[in-house]
């Protein structure tokens, strides 16, 4: 059995890491706070802009009325040979499975596009760390048709997360939206973690390239919150002050919808096809900074739930440390005794 000092610095040393965790808890909170204000007030500019293209949709000839085609590139669909995956991740780590969870869901997506040549664009630090250890940086290929596929990682973003910029959101879209334009990419996806409220996340595999349906996210795939993961959220968040429910936009979003489904004839300063050719790659650029707004609200989410749990196995840790020390003390004071007692009575 340990000696009582040994005991005492151990719960010394746990309780200073409680406080840091505990601290580290409301830091996260108050960061999850202000990224949902971020989140929500991207959302009407989307939101307006999403109807906008609904209703040029109907008065622009966005497919050729002969050969059925699209008139814009980004509308066109072909058969996937070259795919382009963007992995968003946190720069740092203490966020419990939050990482692990998107690269899983990475990794089951490379598996489920096997024999197609795959480009990886990571964001965070943490999935570029393990990308680039089972994937290698891309390099020049031969040019021959008959190469064997392969997944390559592409180009990294770290740091950029620490105050996501829509200037840098749209900068990667325009990237993207030039290479699938030229036809060297038949397919663009996003992996990320999809915020709603602290105990409403998913994780989304969701297609940037083609447009399908506009105002429609296309979901390749997606896993909820399992009810113990919930449960844990919950209790975090209650003792934090941050609210449950995702923020109600029901009024402002019908109003905006007003706009795409309107029976009037609005007059466009330009016309209609060539502003719906311009306000397309736009969309583009809100659907890639609408993913990263959610993801960092996740991963503070994630990381404040990860310390609460971290702060309540420290009061559980302290707990049985004292009560071993208490054992450990009784057993020194009750072996005293006994040695006393023995000694008296040798001598008596």
């Amino acid at each position: 059995m340990p000696n009582i000092l040994d005991i005492r610095r151990r719960i010394r040393s746990v309780t200073n890491t409680r406080q840091i965790t505990k601290a580290m808890k409301m830091v996260s909170a108050a960061k999850l706070r202000r990224a949902q204000e971020r989140a929500l007030s991207a959302r009407p500019y989307a939101q307006m802009l999403t109807n906008v293209l609904k209703s040029l949709v109907s008065r622009a000839e966005i497919y050729d009325p002969e050969t059925g085609e699209p008139r814009h590139p980004l509308l066109a669909q072909r058969p996937e040979q070259n795919v382009l995956l963007i992995v968003v991740t946190g720069d740092k780590g203490l966020a419990g499975a939050f990482n692990t969870n998107i690269l899983k869901a990475a990794s089951r997506f490379l598996e489920s596009k096997a024999g197609k040549n795959i480009e990886i664009e990571a964001v965070g630090r943490k999935g570029r760390d393990f990308l680039k250890r089972r994937y290698p940086p891309a390099g020049p290929r031969a040019g021959d048709s008959q190469e064997a596929p392969r997944t390559t990682i592409i180009g990294e973003h770290v740091g950029v997360l620490n105050k996501v910029e829509y200037a840098m959101a749209s900068e990667m879209a325009g990237r993207v939206i030039e290479r699938y334009s030229k036809g060297e990419i038949d397919s663009v996806y996003i992996v990320y973690n999809e915020f709603k409220s602290v105990i409403a996340q998913r994780l989304v595999v969701e297609q940037v390239l083609p447009i399908g349906e506009i105002g429609e996210a296309s979901v390749a795939q997606a896993e909820e919150m399992t009810q113990k993961e919930k449960e844990r959220a919950l209790e975090a968040a209650k003792g934090a002050g941050v609210g449950l429910r995702p923020a109600d936009t029901h009024a402002v979003d019908e109003a905006a919808s007003r706009f795409a489904t309107a029976q009037v004839d609005y007059i466009y300063e330009q016309p209609p096809g060539e502003l719906f050719n311009s306000l397309l790659p736009k969309y583009v650029g809100i659907q890639v900074f609408h993913a990263l707004l959610e993801s960092v609200a996740a991963e503070h989410a994630a990381r404040m739930t990860a310390m609460e749990s971290a702060t309540s196995n420290a009061t559980d840790m302290i707990d049985s440390l004292t009560l071993a020390m208490n054992r450990a003390r009784q057993a020194k004071i009750t072996k005293e005794i006994i040695e006393i007692v023995s000694g008296a009575a040798a001598a008596g």
